[in-house]
């Protein structure tokens, strides 16, 4: 269900069912720990086509964090920029939050593992 309410930059929104979507917040700490799931279950799934889609689904979402929208370190100490905490008490919106560093370097470190098993 998760992937297929991605839009298409595959980075959540803070609430798939926000209704100020598309200008709603980002969840980019979502997207890193979604993305570290998807890699670790490609490894323990036995369907090559499940292993390829959570594989790939994985990828796209490292592609988008990793690009200029997302990383920017220059700006603070966390690298992964537009977060959402806890959109509904107002806190940690848009904002750069350490698990979601922590999960993205995570996400990172298993895409390079999950290279090296498939060869």
């Amino acid at each position: 269900m998760y992937l297929k309410r991605l839009p298409c930059d595959n980075i959540p929104y803070w609430d798939f069912d926000d209704p100020a979507i598309p200008s709603a917040p980002r969840d980019a700490s979502a997207a890193a720990v979604v993305a570290s799931g998807l890699l670790e279950l490609a490894t323990l799934v036995k369907e090559p086509a499940v292993k390829l889609r959570y594989r790939n689904a994985a990828l796209a979402m490292l592609d988008e964090l990793s690009s200029p929208r997302y990383v920017k370190p220059w700006m603070n100490r966390a690298m992964l920029q537009h977060s959402t905490g806890n959109k509904p008490q107002g806190k940690d919106i848009d904002v750069p939050i350490i698990y979601a560093d922590y999960y993205y370097m995570e996400a990172m470190i298993r895409a390079g593992r999950f290279a090296k098993k498939v060869k």
